[in-house]
C-alpha cells in the first residue's frame, strides 16, 4: 500500500522560466538600493533562496548586510518582479509541466505544493504571470527559512497538515533542477526527482545524489515516478 504523498515542486528552472525576469529584477533592486548592478554577476542565482541571494550580493560589494537592509532589497525586489514579468517575452511553462502536475494531483492521497527559494509572494508573482499558482494550495518559500533544507520541511509539513496526517506516515519527493535541491531533499529525507530544464545538465544531476534524473518532465520515466510506478 502506497503511502501518502507529497510533491513540493521548485518553481525556476523546473516549472517555468522567467525568461530571465527574476535575475533582472534582482539586480535592479540591488543598484536601486546600493548603486551597484554588478553585485549578482559573480555568482549563480540557481538554487540559492531569495534572502541567501540578496545577503550574498550585499556581501559581494562589501555593503551591509543585516535583515533590515535585506528586506529593504527584498521588496524593491518584489515591485521591480511585477514589472519584468509583465513584460517578459520569453517567459514559458516548461516542457511537460501541466500533465506533471496533474499526474501528481491524481495520486490518491497526495498533497501537491511547492518547494522554492522565492519568498511566498515573489512565487505567485511568477506562477501568477503563467497561469499556474492555482494549481498549488500549499509550499515551502524563502520567506520560511534563508536555507533550502529548512524551507523544504515546512513545506511538507503543510503537505501533511492538507492531507491530515502524521508528517512521519508520508512520503515527500521534490522534483527540482539543481543539486542544491538534491541536498534539501536528502537533508529531509525526501526523495528527489531532479530535471535538466535549468542551468544543470544531465550529467552534472547525474553526478548529485538524486534517486532520478531526467531531461524533462516529458521524460516517461518523470511521469512513472509521479504516477506512483
Amino acid at each position: 500500500m502506497q503511502r501518502p504523498m507529497i510533491f513540493l515542486f521548485d518553481i525556476d528552472g523546473t516549472l517555468v522560466s522567467t525568461g530571465g525576469a527574476g535575475t533582472r529584477a534582482m539586480g535592479w533592486a540591488v543598484e536601486a538600493v546600493q548603486g551597484r548592478r554588478d553585485a549578482c554577476d559573480s555568482f549563480s542565482l540557481g538554487g540559492m533562496t531569495d534572502r541567501a541571494i540578496i545577503r550574498k550580493a550585499l556581501r559581494v560589494i562589501e555593503a551591509a548586510d543585516d535583515d533590515a537592509r535585506i528586506d529593504h532589497v527584498l521588496a524593491t525586489y518584489l515591485d521591480r518582479l511585477k514589472v519584468e514579468m509583465a513584460a517578459a517575452q520569453d517567459a514559458r511553462v516548461l516542457a511537460g509541466v501541466p500533465a506533471a502536475i496533474a499526474l501528481a494531483q491524481a495520486r490518491r492521497d497526495s498533497a501537491v505544493g511547492l518547494g522554492t527559494g522565492n519568498v511566498r509572494q515573489g512565487a505567485e508573482t511568477k506562477l501568477g504571470a503563467m497561469g499556474l499558482m492555482q494549481h498549488f494550495a500549499f509550499g515551502g518559500f524563502g520567506c520560511d527559512h534563508e536555507d533550502r533544507g529548512e524551507l523544504l520541511a515546512a513545506g511538507a509539513r503543510r503537505g501533511a497538515q492538507q492531507l491530515a496526517r502524521r508528517l512521519e506516515d508520508c512520503a515527500v519527493l521534490v522534483i527540482g533542477d539543481t543539486p542544491k535541491d538534491v541536498l534539501a531533499a536528502r537533508a529531509i529525507g525526501a526523495q528527489c526527482l531532479a530535471v535538466a530544464t535549468g542551468p544543470f545538465q544531465l550529467d552534472v544531476l547525474r553526478a548529485t545524489d538524486a534517486d532520478w534524473v531526467v531531461e524533462d518532465l516529458t521524460d516517461p520515466l518523470a511521469l512513472s515516478v509521479l504516477r506512483g510506478e
